[in-house]
């Protein structure tokens, strides 16, 4: 006999019963970003690994350990991609999004690394994504914060908070690398394996480590807020005061780097204590200098990106959403099938939900499937029905009330007692 072939590890089906609560929040998803005048772009799932490697740089982990490489017919090295910025930012270049014009981009879809599966961290996995390009104040930064304080509204999501930092402009940024390389090498016996290799080209990737003895060592390592000039720090202030006023708490958090190298000025991520230690729903900042180093006009951008198994595993935790029923109707026929078939595809016209059972069989084991079902509402048709143009309409997730209806008054009826949560 033949194996059976399993999934791929840390690649998960979504099964029916499950795939609703994606649906739930993709819509809400969708329906913010659209709310804040952003325009969803969508980039192939493989791209050349430069790309990756020279955005996100190549000594962080998702370079060096996590990415699906592989060689083309053509000897070309191509990756799937594991984030989305990078290639939005290649996609932008490659079209001319950027030559003197402001863009506000969504994007949702599958990303791709290969780290040891655990709740919350798959190798594929889905991110929903804003990335605004053209500009330069605080006041964009703020925005996209916004977009992500209104998802949590919509979703009914309480257990979330915001931390924030900046990492200044490149001059103040340069002085803290020079900082932390200092006190770092003073330190070296302290260090991890994977610290101590990237000490001299990026010692920021050190404050990022999870290892609990270099985490001991970061406690104690110099505060960038010390190494701020001027205009970042003006900017900084900017953005808490404007982020203050729209009532959204911060916790300002001067190890905060985020694990990617196109980071510049502000950092940020929304945090959760539900999730176990898979604590970051949300990550973005500002990436000022992508757009030219990817071979585009300089163009400042910022955007997050949030991981959807972990905004779904959240909603479950907390209970704040129902999930819809995805059936309205169930259609049980006595006696001529076609009858129930034209009689779905009638209430299908308006909208609503419907499916005919097949497979004939008693009216007993036809409601039993009904139930079954999820549908809210199950229809009757038997001989009597037709002859008199009415069906027998029976509330399955109510009372169990069944009542007569006329058939040209069942839409107006259906839709004046579906219950649905958009």
């Amino acid at each position: 006999m033949t194996n059976k072939i399993q999934a791929v590890k840390g690649m998960n089906d979504l099964l029916p019963g499950k795939v609703e609560s994606w649906h739930l929040v993709e819509e809400v998803l969708r329906e913010v970003a659209w709310s804040y005048g952003y325009q969803e772009i969508r980039t192939p799932i493989v791209e050349k690994t430069a790309l990756f490697q020279q955005s996100i740089g190549d000594q962080t982990d998702i370079v060096e350990k996590e990415m699906y490489v592989f060689d083309d017919a053509s000897d070309t090295s191509l990756a799937l991609r594991p984030e989305a910025t990078a290639a939005t930012v290649r996609a932008g270049n490659q079209h001319g999004l950027f030559h003197n014009q402001h863009q506000r981009l969504w994007y949702m879809g599958p990303m791709f690394r290969r780290e040891r599966p655990q709740k919350g961290r798959y190798r594929q996995f889905h991110q929903f994504g804003i990335e605004a390009f053209g500009w330069q104040g605080p006041d964009i930064d703020a925005e996209v914060i916004r977009v992500g304080a209104r998802i949590w509204e919509r979703l009914g999501v309480k257990n979330i908070s915001l931390k924030l930092n900046t990492l200044g402009s490149p001059e103040s940024r340069e002085r803290y690398r020079d900082a932390l390389y200092e006190y770092f090498s003073d330190n070296k016996q302290l260090l991890d394996e994977d610290s101590l290799r990237r000490l001299a080209r990026s010692p920021l990737r050190i404050l990022d480590s999870k290892v609990p003895s270099t985490q001991e060592l970061v406690v104690a390592a110099p505060s960038i807020i010390d190494f701020l000039d001027e205009d970042s720090h003006a900017k900084f202030t900017t953005l808490c005061d404007s982020l203050t006023r729209s009532g959204i708490e911060i916790d300002i958090d001067d190890r905060l780097v985020r694990g990617l190298d196109y980071y510049t000025s502000t950092v940020f991520e929304w945090v959760t204590d539900q999730l176990g230690s898979q604590s970051a729903v949300c990550a973005g900042g500002r990436y000022d200098q992508l757009v030219e180093q990817r071979g585009g006009r300089p163009t400042p951008g910022v955007g997050f990106a949030m991981g959807i198994e972990r905004l779904v595993e959240l909603i479950a935790i907390e209970q704040v959403n129902e999930v819809p029923a995805q059936l309205d109707l169930y259609v049980i026929s006595m006696d001529e099938q076609q009858h129930a078939v034209e009689i779905a595809e009638l209430v299908r016209k308006s909208g609503i939900r419907a499916v005919e059972h097949c497979g004939g069989g008693k009216v007993k084991n036809q409601m039993k499937k009904a139930d079954q079902s999820g549908a809210q509402f199950a229809v009757i048709v038997g001989e009597d029905e037709i002859a008199n143009r009415s069906v027998q309409l029976k509330d399955l997730r109510g009372d169990g009330r069944q009542e007569q209806v006329k058939l040209d008054l069942l839409v107006t009826k259906l839709q004046s007692k579906i219950t649905r949560i958009n």
